[in-house]
């Protein structure tokens, strides 16, 4: 769905100039009427920049699963661009659920298998040096380009080879390794995250401690990737119509039919429109004009005021719904006022 300030140019493309300019000399005749009628809904109508379907044609497994792909990626930079508050939240699974549960008992049997091996005499650091080793991919993952000082740095002190060099001569010190991670992680969390990181340095049990870390770091993640989004926002918000034309016109070369919805709303509200129009041959249908951005409006105003919860939206106002419910739900107030 374009931006607001982009709904003329948009009209524009579903329904172009010649056919405008066609339907504003219809006049008196009736073949006049219904040549109007045909400009609107004729395909050949479409300028070249607008997405433009192709005959039915079987569609296999991957062209669906491409599509889907496809549609989702644009959900998402839409929702970006129109939604200031939108960010990622981790998802917490329901606490009684199947998978919850699932969840807790495979977490419990790896830390406790964990413990289990560091308390064995010689310990056994294998599993924990693979920890150490996620542990630093993530860290150089919030690293900026520039940060090399601190990139050699972690690179340096935890240097896998080395470290499992020193766990075959039972010399590494796992405990000075994690306390190196947490300094680290505090230089590198954002200002909310200060307080767990300094939660972390109070606890007391090593394996406690990896958990924990985990736990912030993937708090971390979810940080950094809200911060990208919200400096991703801008440059989204010049390239998105182009970006969404480009990517509906990939939708239609794999699956021909899927404006079949968006389609058949314009056509419903050109109908609509011209049932009101005088008859033609009277004197008042001599005036009448429509133009592509009253067939729009006419149709944004009918999605307003009917039920789509019965009846599928159109695919290019798919990621509106929710925005066109609150709509709905003030526009029924005014009413009521």
């Amino acid at each position: 769905m374009p931006l607001s300030n982009e709904k003329n140019s948009v009209s524009e493309d579903l329904i172009s100039d010649s056919d405008s300019s066609g339907l504003s000399e219809s006049t008196a005749s009736s073949s006049d009427y219904d040549s109007s009628r045909q400009s609107f809904t004729s395909d050949s109508s479409s300028k070249p920049s607008s997405p433009a379907s192709s005959p039915p044609k079987s569609v296999t497994f991957d062209e669906l699963m491409a599509a889907a792909n496809d549609l989702s990626n644009m959900i998402l930079a839409h929702e970006i661009v129109v939604n200031e508050k939108f960010h990622l939240e981790q998802i917490d699974l329901p606490e009684k659920s199947v998978e919850s549960r699932v969840k807790e008992i495979v977490h419990k049997a790896f830390w406790d298998s964990l413990e289990s091996e560091l308390n064995e005499d010689p310990p056994e650091y294998e599993h924990a040096i693979k920890l150490f080793e996620e542990i630093k991919e993530i860290l150089l993952s919030f690293l900026a380009p520039g940060a090399n000082r601190l990139r050699n740095q972690i690179c340096e002190v935890l240097d896998i080879d080395l470290i499992r060099q020193q766990a075959d001569h039972s010399a590494v010190d796992i405990c000075g390794l994690a306390n190196y991670v947490v300094n680290t992680m505090g230089k590198l969390c954002a200002p909310v995250r200060d307080e767990d990181v300094k939660k972390l340095q109070t606890t007391g049990s090593i394996v406690q401690l990896l958990r924990d870390i985990f736990h912030v770091l993937d708090l971390m993640k979810m940080d950094m990737i809200n911060y990208t989004i919200q400096n991703l926002r801008p440059h989204l918000q010049r390239q998105i119509v182009d970006y969404e034309r480009t990517k509906f016109q990939e939708i239609l070369d794999k699956t021909p039919n899927a404006l079949s919805q968006t389609t058949e709303w314009i056509k419903e509200s050109i109908e609509d429109i011209l049932s009101t129009l005088p008859s033609p041959g009277t004197e008042q249908s001599s005036g009448s004009n429509l133009s592509p951005t009253q067939v729009l409006n006419n149709g944004y105003l009918k999605l307003l005021q009917g039920d789509y919860q019965t009846k599928a939206l159109p695919e290019t106002l798919m990621t509106d719904e929710t925005r066109l419910q609150e709509l709905k739900e003030k526009l029924n107030h005014v009413k009521k006022v």
